[in-house]
């Protein structure tokens, strides 16, 4: 067992256990993100001048068929003020533990569809987030609240960028006519960011709903996400309104439905969606291997030359055609990885590196560890023996409440590695990707989803993994974050969407 006190010796490389246990494998988040976005989706479609959005409109939340949730939409006018709130309940399994997943955003905006307010509510297996934001002079005054911890800041509003109301008018000055494109900046509460999104109008075509067959005019609509765009399609009647959304979401499409509320709050039917983001490899790969160097061939079956997959002082990624060459040596080199920015040094919502229950177990890990790379393996150490409970049921904590309650898995780990490194003045960043596994739920030679940390020492991006016994060649990584869910998740949206074709061993 590792050791508390923190003064355990530098741990050499470790073989991997023989079978990689459900307590590594991160929260379903993955579709959480996309899942956020369907209120965003919904607010960007064309409606016509003379037909008025529907006051209350429920829908149905279907994952490869089987429904998970309900979605609502409200829209009010008060005044010169229009408020917009949208909530959705989900609900996914994870081996056979349900998880509930619930998202509300609201936002205020005058007629003319200016940004006056927002906020979103994200509620994560018990684990819940506040987010509120006053638009002023394109200035935005922010509290966040995150595991009992609040924050305030200010933020510079993105230019151009809308919320629900000013995205519903640039839809209606666009038109319906067949062949109209348009793009707008659409502002997400959820993830503080905005994305273009691009949309076009196409013909009529016949659809199935709960209530019926109907003909309904089809848009097709492109999300811009840095290296990931996400391509939707929507449906919607005469009076255009919106009758059923899809997106694809690891390999098998979400759907939503529009219906009456018996209908979206009926029961769940669940969706085991870890089943779908293994990732087989192509042979088994020992540990000798993954304890050098190995090169992988990553390709997209659907031919998306925009994918992207991050460049480190351990991960090289060479493009060729839809595939992608990556690279990982154990050992990091400085190369051409990107350094820390000031941000990296610094607390934010998630990891609360001055907070002083975090401040104090920094300094019991490191003990009298005399460099940062020491530094850095005694709190890998302690952070690997520190949460005891290894559990699911964590949705996503903070590294404040992982300090205050120890338990969860790799998520837990790599925030706390992160806010420790933090601590005690070291550069960290949280890395979301997939990991190596022999087996994994009834599968052989498998990548599974896994999350780690990175700290800058002796002038590279080192790699921390408390979750397994450390970190090896038989790491992917898909997305870098500074710990936020939203963005440390939008790496996994890859995941469906690229298959492992060669994985090799370089000799040194």
């Amino acid at each position: 067992m590792p050791v508390l006190s923190g003064q355990a010796s530098p741990m050499p490389f470790e073989p991997r256990t023989p079978f990689v246990h459900t307590s590594h494998l991160p929260p379903p988040e993955p579709p959480m993100r996309r899942l956020s976005l369907l209120a965003l989706l919904l607010a960007t479609l064309p409606l016509a001048a003379s037909a008025a959005p529907p006051e209350d409109q429920w829908f149905t939340v279907l994952l490869d068929g089987r429904k998970i949730g309900s979605f609502e939409s409200k829209r009010e006018v008060h005044g010169y003020e229009v408020h917009t709130t949208q909530t959705l309940q989900i609900e996914l399994e994870r081996n056979g533990v349900k998880v509930a997943l619930g998202s509300s955003e609201s936002a205020t905006e005058t007629l003319d569809g200016q940004p006056l307010a927002f906020a979103s509510t994200s509620r994560l297996s018990g684990s819940e987030t506040r987010i509120e934001g006053r638009v002023r002079d394109g200035v935005v005054e922010l509290d966040t609240s995150t595991g009992g911890a609040t924050q305030h800041r200010r933020m510079a509003w993105p230019e151009k960028a809308l919320l629900p109301e000013g995205l519903r008018l640039a839809g209606l000055r666009a038109g319906l006519a067949a062949g109209t494109r348009y793009s707008a900046l659409a502002f997400q509460p959820s993830s503080l960011d905005a994305a273009e999104i691009t949309s076009t109008v196409g013909a009529f075509e016949r659809v199935d709903l709960p209530g019926g067959a109907r003909t309904l005019h089809a848009v097709e609509q492109v999300l811009a996400f840095p290296g990931a765009p996400m391509k939707t399609r929507a449906w919607i009647d005469a009076d255009q309104t919106v009758h059923k959304l899809t997106l694809p979401m690891m390999g098998v499409e979400l759907v939503l439905l529009a219906c009456d509320r018996a209908c979206a709050t009926a029961p769940n039917q669940g969706s085991d969606v870890f089943a779908r983001t293994l990732m087989p490899s192509p042979r088994a790969l020992h540990v000798g291997e993954l304890a050098g160097t190995m090169r992988y061939t990553l390709a997209s079956p659907r031919n998306e030359a925009t994918l992207a997959l991050p460049d480190t002082d351990e991960q090289s990624v060479v493009v060729r055609g839809n595939e992608r060459i990556v690279t990982i040596d154990r050992e990091a080199h400085a190369r051409k990885g990107e350094k820390p920015a000031p941000s990296d040094y610094k607390p934010n919502d998630w990891l609360q590196s001055d907070a002083p229950e975090i401040v104090a177990l920094a300094k019991q890990a490191a003990g009298d560890a005399a460099t940062p790379l020491e530094r850095m393996r005694r709190v890998e150490t302690f952070v690997r023996g520190y949460i005891r409970s290894k559990t699911l049921d964590v949705g996503y904590a903070s590294a404040l409440e992982v300090a205050r309650k120890p338990e969860g898995d790799c998520t837990e780990h790599a925030l706390l590695v992160a806010a420790l490194g933090r601590a005690l003045g070291i550069a960290t960043r949280v890395v979301d990707g997939l990991a190596y596994a022999p087996g994994f739920a009834g599968k052989d030679q498998v990548f599974v989803p896994h999350a780690w940390a990175q700290a800058w020492v002796d002038g590279r991006w080192r790699s921390f993994d408390a979750a397994l016994p450390g970190f090896d060649a038989g790491h992917i990584a898909l997305g870098i974050g500074d710990g936020d869910p939203w963005r440390f998740y939008a790496g996994l949206d890859l995941l469906g969407r690229i298959e492992l074709r060669e994985a090799q061993s370089l000799a040194r």
